[in-house]
């Protein structure tokens, strides 16, 4: 697909992925959601993809929030519709991914920009980002999953208090709160991204692909999170990683994982 919105760019075995559409501020209309689907199917399909990180183009944004023209006329199915394709086919894809995905979150993720930044699996912020959820001003609610990562990330009250005063907050605060995982100064994030991935792209990507599912069945409705645990401890014996892995801690050398 020739992306119109969208810059991949890999870096050994890091895929970049950034929104690029800066004099929007990045803002996420259907064309680019579309985009986003297609890069992350194609990405997580690539075996010489190991992992992803997610950013925006510029210093100013994010992605500071999603298309707001796109959503004038829009009756009650429509809306449905938006927020389910949205989080079908984008936020629980990079969620549910088998590969590491790092958010880079350079100034606002606002709204849809925020939502996306949860569905990743770490958030790395630059020391001048801005976060928040202001759906509430507009007489709207977080759409792309936000009630539900926020409230997994930094608890119901926390959640409730961003939702409903619509504020921004801090990379300082959002660290505090748990929101993200690290916040470096703006000409560092990507290197800070960079190390993150790069260690854990020396570990058995089976074994990452396990432990993503893992820790995501621990806030999924009806699944026993230690029964999915224990299934995938189990499997992870009949890998020629494990075997590897365990070879290479007998003999004082590090691992050569194959993903197999």
């Amino acid at each position: 697909m020739d992306f119109q919105n969208l810059l991949i760019e890999s870096k050994g075995r890091i895929q970049y992925i950034t929104i690029n559409r800066e004099s929007k501020l990045n803002a996420l209309n259907k064309q680019t959601l579309q985009e986003l689907h297609v890069a992350l199917t194609e990405a997580f399909g690539n075996a010489e993809v190991g992992g992803i990180i997610i950013t925006g183009a510029g210093k100013k944004a994010f992605v500071a929030g999603a298309d707001i023209a796109e959503f004038v006329g829009v009756d009650v199915e429509a809306g449905r519709a938006i927020a389910l394709e949205a989080q079908t086919n984008v936020f629980d894809v990079i969620a549910n991914g088998s590969k590491p995905v790092i958010a880079a979150v350079n100034g606002f993720a606002l709204g849809g920009g925020l939502e996306l930044a949860m569905s990743c699996h770490i958030r790395i912020a630059s020391d001048n980002a801005k976060m928040g959820l202001p759906e509430v001003t507009l007489g709207l609610i977080p759409g792309y999953g936000g009630t539900q990562r926020l409230t997994q990330l930094v608890g119901r009250g926390k959640a409730l208090e961003m939702i409903m005063t619509a504020d921004m907050v801090t990379a300082a605060q959002a660290l505090q709160s748990g929101l993200v995982n690290h916040v470096v100064p703006q000409e560092e994030l990507y290197l800070k991204a960079e190390e993150i991935l790069n260690k854990i792209l020396t570990r058995a990507p089976l074994a990452l692909a396990s432990a993503i599912k893992a820790v995501n069945a621990a806030s999924t409705d009806g699944v026993n999170g230690f029964d999915v645990e224990i299934a995938e401890f189990a499997k992870a014996f009949g890998t020629e990683d494990f075997t590897e892995g365990v070879a290479a801690f007998m003999e004082k050398r590090k691992p050569e994982f194959k993903g197999k």
